[in-house]
């Protein structure tokens, strides 16, 4: 995208007030604004992560502490960078999505990982349900719709080894600060997004 259009002072502004009266250098201004705005996506997306701070919900730990846990078992693990970012973020939308976490946090990623990445965070809602939909009375075995899907497994697996086990207040979790590096990286440069160019 060009560098931001500038009068005088004044960052320069499209003229239109529909869609259907815009020009292309109305078009050429918007540009010169979402390059810069987009490239600090990874920023806000750690801000908004640290409003999980302090957010127990009757759980052991808080929300921020569960997303580092996470992701610092699955680092520990092995996983390369974009699986150990999605680890640390399929929770971000707790905050906005309290229905629908899983589709928030998967909407954030989906730009800057794989298919495969994406599903596991859509869908871990509902794998997860597997450790305690019983004992709210409702099906534990809900995630058998998806059974043979090819990334049915791996969704179990993130849940099993990452997710789930990842409420221990001793556990030694890394600092968000470690992550930071990693969340820039993966969201610096979008694979799969209509906004994102050649």
């Amino acid at each position: 995208m060009n560098d931001q259009v500038k009068t005088g002072d004044i960052e320069a502004q499209a003229g239109f007030s529909a869609m259907t009266e815009g020009t292309a250098k109305d078009w050429q201004v918007i540009a010169s604004h979402f390059g810069p705005f987009a490239g600090k996506v990874g920023e806000r997306v750690l801000e908004h992560l640290k409003l999980l701070d302090g957010d127990y919900g009757g759980f052991p730990i808080d929300r921020l502490q569960h997303s580092l846990q996470t992701a610092t078992r699955a680092h520990r693990d092995g996983r390369d960078e974009p699986y150990v970012v999605m680890a640390l973020l399929h929770d971000i939308g707790d905050t906005l999505g309290s229905y629908n976490h899983p589709d928030i946090a998967a909407a954030i990623l989906k730009p800057f990982v794989s298919e495969k990445l994406h599903w596991i965070t859509e869908k871990h809602g509902i794998f997860q349900g597997y450790y305690f939909f019983h004992h709210l009375g409702q099906d534990r075995d809900m995630r058998e719709q998806y059974r043979g899907h090819k990334y049915f497994d791996a969704c179990a697996e993130f849940c099993e080894k990452y997710d789930q086990a990842a409420f221990d207040p001793e556990y030694d979790s890394l600092p968000l600060e470690f992550f930071e590096p990693m969340v820039m990286r993966v969201m610096a440069q979008p694979i799969n997004s209509i906004y994102a160019g050649d």
